[in-house]
Formats: C-alpha cells, structure tokens, sequence
C-alpha cells in the first residue's frame, strides 16, 4: 500500500501543471505591497515626527489617562496597545523604551519612567521585563494631543474595525527634528539627528514671518541627548540644512584627574555605545598599538555616564585622547538622511522645507480647531436664540406644554407657540420645571452677545493665514519657555583642533625585512643584524625567499594565490632576532585555509611597477601606486588578473630586461618596455610569448642580470607576441628546476 502511495504521488509530481508568471508581475504583484507597507506604515517617520509604532503606543496611553494621571505598568500599556498595533508585545514594549526618559534616547523624552530601561549609550544594558516597570506621558505631551478631540486630525479604523485612531498627531511644535529618528524601510532609509527645542522654535517663527531667514544663524547645528561635542564646518552644516543629506562628526567631551592619573570620559557620540569603545580601546592595548593606558572600565553609575581611563607614568593626556578620537568611535560620525512622509509620500527635505510642511500641517490642525469651535459655538447660538423667544412669555410656554395630550406633540406645539424649529424646541422641551423662570432664561440668553463676539472673531481668525501663523508663533514662544534646555551639544571648530598622525609617532629607522617560503616574515633592525653573527633560525625547510632593506615607517603588501593584496605598516610588525622565526603571516593577515602568499611588496612611497606574468604567455605591467588607499585599508580584492594562472610577480623601479621560459624550453629574452602601462590592476596584460604547442605554458621568468647567459640578444625580439628560441645547450644552466 506505501510503494502504491508513493507511485501515485510522483504521479501527481510528475503531471502537476507548472504556473509560469513573469518577474516582473510577481514584484508587482507581491513585493511592492510590502515594500509600499513597510515605506508608508512602519519606518519612515511623518510629519508629526512619530512612526505610526510610536503614535498607536502614545494615543493608547493618552486615552488610558496617563497623561497627568498616575504610572501604571508597562505591561498593562503594551496589552492595551495591541488593540491598535498587532504586532506583538516584544515589538510595542521596545518602541516604548526608545521612547522613556530613563533609556535618554531622546532630547524630549515622551514617556515618563521608573525602572530600567536600558540605555541608549549602552548595548549591554537590557532592560527590565514590561512587568516590573512603570510609565505614563510626559508633560510635554499635552503639545502633542492639544485639541485632538476638535476635529484636528483625520481617523480611521484600526485594523480590526473595532477602534479609531489618529493618523497624524497634532503636534503644537516642530516634533520631527526636535528629537533623532532612524528607520530602514524597502530601498530607502531615513536618519534625523535632534535639534534643541529653543532654537527649533524660534527658527520656525522666523521662517514664517520671513522665508528668506538665516535660520542657521538661529538653529546653527543639531543637538543631542548624549552631548558630546560637534565638530562645527558652517558650509558643510549648511549644505545639510538645504539637501537634507550629509554628514558630520561628534567626538567625547573628557576631564583629566590629575590625582589619580586617569582621564574620565563623561560625554560620547550618540552613535556609539560605551562597550564599542571599551572593547576597540582594549584591542588596540592587545596589539600593541596603545601602550600608553593601563587599564579601561564602566564606571556609569547615579552620578552619569563615565568612562575611566587608567594612564601609565607620563602619559600626556590630551596627546593622548587625540591618539583615541582618531583610532577609537570616541570620534564618530552622524550621517544624515532627512526622509520624511508627506501625505504617503517619500520626500528627503532641507530644514526649510520641513519647517514649511509642518507649518502647512499645523495651520491645517487650528483650521480644523476653530471651525469646530465655530460649529459648537453656532449650536449654542442657535439654542440660546431658541430660548430668548420663550422669555417674552413663559406661561406660554408653560401653558402649551401642559394643555397639550400628547408627548410627542409637544415639540410640534412650541414650534409652532414661538416660532422655532424643531431643534430649538427639543432643547426647550427638556428644560427642567424648576429651570423655567425669568432669573434662569436671562442669565442663559445674556451669553448670546458674548457668543456672536466670539463666533466674529472665530471667523476673523479663520479667514486670515497671517492670524493663524500669529497663534502658532505665540504656541511656540510659550512651548520654548516651559520646556526649553540649554544646549547640551557643544560646538567646536574643526580648524582648531589637533589631528593625529600616526607617523608623528612612529619611530624610524633602518631595518631589514626577510619573508620566507613557509610564509613568514622577520623585520630585524640594522643595529640588531650588525652585532648579531648566528645564522637565521627557520622552520625545517623553509629557506628565505626575499630579503628587502627598508625603514619602520614603510609600507608591506602581499600578494597571495587568490588575486588578492593584503597591506599593513611595518611599524606594526614587532621587531624580531636573527634567533627566531619570526611572525607567522597567514594569522596575522587572516588567509584563508588554501591561500598562500606569493610575493611581498615593501614601499615607503608607492615607487615603481608592478609586473604580473601568467602561465598563458601574457604580462601585465601596473603601475604600484594604483594600491595606495586613502583610507587604511588592510586586504584589496582583485590584485591582478584571475583569468589565467600566475607564474611570476615582482616589483620594477624602471624598465628591464627579462627571460621567459616555456616548459617545451622555448626562451624569450625581451624589455619590459614593449609592455604597456595599465591602469586597472586586474587587466588580463598582454601577450609576450606565444605558446605553439598545445598545453604549453610559461613556467620561469629571470631578470637577464639574474640568469647566465652568454648572449641574451640571441634570444631577444623586436616585436611581441613571439614564439621564442629553443634553448641552446651552452645555456641549459637556466632551465627551471625546482
């Protein structure tokens, strides 16, 4: 029964028809709905400064009466959270931690918060479990819910009918650069640094009563939680501000203790965290390279931040710490990318650009404030109006509604008695018994010239956009005064400050650089190799493939197996003895398990050539320079051509004359002249010697000066490709044998 089973479900494998649909209708059809969701719904922030995470999260909590109300736990907000945001308890509870004051991720923390919640400096630093801790809004959120309930904001359902939300909140202060936002959508991302809120407010006044303002004479740089200072470039920072785009640097504020000899780190990039710090300072004191520290700690504690950096015996500390903000993320830098959503839209904007669709934005919310007051006012008005009629004849009032038989006829009666409609009489009809005197109706009608102001002035407001500025700018002068902060990021100027240079440090000297068959290398100091008389200790048969005199402030690469080039400094390599082995390259470079080193490059300025020849006959001539790196780059792929096998690479300071062998003992003797200079490293060169036979290939290739021969011109050639000369039997001493 199981072999028939099995018969007939490769039957139906075999005959299942196959649906072929094209590429490019299932990206329509399937990835760009989720690619559109993720754009639109999850990580791109709006115009309010919120994802819609941290909006579902913070109106959750505004209904609940947390805002001013008393802390209740987390555990209790994230439950009622998913009424709104189905995506799960770990994924809303992580949103509210950005959000507290106690993870100091933001410049204006929304949520207040006791217990841990980590820390944003820190990546270690779990935070407690949402059942142990307590949250509820901050003040400053009473700006973000102003006059929600009057029509500001459109909302919709959520995602199960059940509820309504906002889409936007009506936020009363420019929250989208107030505080730092980050988010990787589908082919896009957005990063926005935080700006003071001072200064974020008194630009945006600015701008609306001029367009044309400076604003980064107002607002000149971002400002962040962490502190730290801002290496200040006024055109770059500009070109941010217009674009949207750039980058700039932060680098940790520091105090020397000179009673302990330590210098104490109080402020670093809010890019960074503190045990990516700890952890590079500590690599760099394993590698020899930072010999000055003794020992580096957390000391985070009540008091702060602090990192403790224990120095040796005359240690200058601010040479130091110049020495780390170039080798450590104590300097670091902040890319910006101004993505934001307007109206579903992707947009990556200036500064003013911004500002400008945010005062659109909040405009549209007080427009939409003031006509519902309007409305409520207008009902009132209507009822009052109603209600002023009766006063001319209260009995009368009275009297139809106590000689009328039938309740439902009461409406129609008074309508008909006074004059009114049927809205106006309903609200008569309810009035209370003991409500149904003079002294009651004269003071409810006296609003009614109170009302007809206000409605005028409602009106005036709403039909002036200069008004309507007038009142966001009042908002905003009171919103900078209650909760503005001094700066807490400083600015400095880059032209002031001292730059490491790691060749400042080094010391130099001559030395001698000797790499082995085995793959290992020694750099011996000249005074070393002078007064030593042993022979070199190797490996059992290794023997030295090259012996290079250089200086310590050189440069080494190698090229390996793998058309790759690895490159480190020689200061980087220890000095070694005749008497030992020396340093095993292919751990300190990091090979692979299969590659093997093949020829080293030592340089103190990327002099002279490089010459590549491969088994098929054909050279490649490169100019050195071509692997000098602005950056310090420690491996480059694509070190030469892999589209045949290497026989031969070595470094030429001019051109010279060379041998090439083939293994059917065919020589060419020619200049390296006729190869010409390539500019990309990986070119396949050019073909020198050509290759008759079938499966021959070079096997050898000697400078003239490094072979016998007793007339080189014999074997020479004007023109290349050629084909060679067979060896003749006074020269077979320079044959290849390995």
């Amino acid at each position: 029964m199981a072999r028939k089973k099995k018969q007939e479900e490769e039957q139906i494998i075999e005959y299942a028809p196959v649906i072929e649909q094209p590429i490019t209708e299932t990206l329509v059809s399937n990835y760009m709905p989720h690619a559109m969701s993720v754009i639109i719904s999850r990580a791109i922030p709006e115009i309010d400064g919120l994802k819609p995470a941290h909006r579902k999260l913070l109106y959750t909590m505004y209904k609940m009466g947390l805002l001013g109300g008393k802390m209740t736990k987390s555990a209790n907000v994230v439950g009622q959270t998913m009424k709104l945001n189905p995506h799960g308890d770990a994924a809303i509870y992580e949103t509210m931690v950005r959000l507290t004051r106690g993870n100091e991720s933001l410049l204006h923390p929304l949520v207040e918060s006791q217990g841990n919640f980590g820390k944003q400096y820190s990546r270690d630093m779990a935070y407690a479990a949402s059942r142990y801790t307590e949250v509820r809004l901050e003040p400053i959120c009473q700006e973000l819910f102003g006059d929600i309930n009057k029509n500001t904001v459109e909302f919709v359902d959520n995602y199960d009918g059940e509820m309504k939300e906002p889409t936007l909140l009506p936020v009363a202060f420019p929250n989208i650069i107030v505080n730092p936002n980050q988010g990787i959508a589908v082919g896009m991302a957005s990063n926005i640094c935080s700006f003071n809120l001072r200064e974020v407010c008194e630009a945006t006044i600015a701008y609306m009563k001029d367009e044309n303002a400076d604003i980064i004479e107002i607002m000149p740089a971002p400002d962040f939680p962490l502190g730290a200072e801002l290496i200040y470039n006024k055109e770059e920072m500009q070109r941010i501000y217009d674009t949207g785009r750039g980058s700039f640097r932060l680098r940790a504020k520091y105090i020397y203790d000179k009673s302990n000899n330590c210098i104490e780190i109080l402020e670093i990039p809010y890019t960074t965290t503190c045990e990516a710090i700890i952890g590079k300072i500590m690599e760099l004191i394993k590698a020899n390279k930072l010999k000055e520290i003794s020992d580096a700690r957390d000391e985070t504690g009540l008091d702060g931040f602090k990192i403790t950096l224990d120095l040796k015996r005359g240690t200058d500390p601010d040479t130091l710490m110049t020495k780390l903000y170039k080798l450590t993320p104590l300097e670091d830098s902040f890319s910006c990318n101004f993505n934001i959503l307007i109206n579903a839209h992707p947009m990556v904007l200036g500064i003013k650009e911004i500002l400008k669709h945010w005062i659109d934005f909040r405009m549209g919310c007080i427009k939409n404030s003031i006509k519902y007051d309007i409305e409520k006012k207008s009902e009132k008005l209507h009822l009052l109006t109603g209600l002023k009629k009766i006063l001319l004849d209260i009995d009368k009032a009275i009297s139809i509604i106590r000689h009328t038989e039938l309740e439902q006829d009461v409406v129609p009666n008074l309508m008909d008695g006074f004059d009114i409609d049927k809205i106006q009489a309903e609200y008569i009809a309810e009035i209370k018994l003991r409500n149904l005197n003079k002294e009651y109706i004269l003071n409810r009608t006296s609003e009614i010239e109170k009302l007809m102001e206000e409605l005028e002035e409602l009106n005036r407001i709403l039909g002036s956009d200069k008004e309507i500025k007038k009142l966001i700018s009042k908002q905003l002068t009171q919103i900078a005064k209650k909760y503005g902060k001094e700066r807490r990021t400083q600015l400095i100027s880059g032209e002031d400050l001292q730059v490491y240079n790691e060749n400042d440090v080094i010391e130099d000297y001559p030395v001698t650089v000797f790499f082995t068959k085995e793959n290992y290398l020694k750099k011996i100091s000249a005074v070393s190799l002078r007064s030593s008389s042993a022979e070199h200790k190797l490996k059992e048969d290794d023997i030295i493939l090259q012996t290079i005199e250089t200086t310590n402030k050189s440069e080494l690469l190698f090229f390996t197996n793998k058309s790759t080039v690895y490159k480190i400094k020689t200061y980087d390599i220890s000095d070694g003895k005749v008497s030992t082995i020396g340093e095993y390259l292919p751990g300190i470079l990091g090979l692979e398990e299969d590659e093997k080193i093949l020829y080293t490059v030592v340089t103190v300025d990327y002099g002279g050539m490089m010459l590549f020849t491969f088994e098929n006959g054909k050279i490649a001539k490169v100019e050195l320079n071509n692997y000098a790196t602005k950056t310090n780059r420690k491996k480059l792929v694509g070190a030469y051509s892999d589209k045949a096998p290497i026989c031969d690479i070595r470094l030429i300071n001019e051109d010279i004359d060379i041998v090439l062998m083939s293994d059917n003992n065919r020589i060419l003797c020619l200049n390296t002249d006729k190869i010409p200079l390539k500019a990309t490293k990986s070119t396949q060169g050019v073909q020198a010697l050509t290759l008759r036979k079938k499966g021959a290939k070079l096997i050898k290739v000697l400078a003239v000066s490094e072979c016998d021969i007793d007339n080189p011109e014999k074997y020479k050639t004007k023109n290349i490709p050629a084909a060679g000369s067979i060896l003749k039997s006074e020269d077979t001493q320079i044959s290849l044998i390995d």
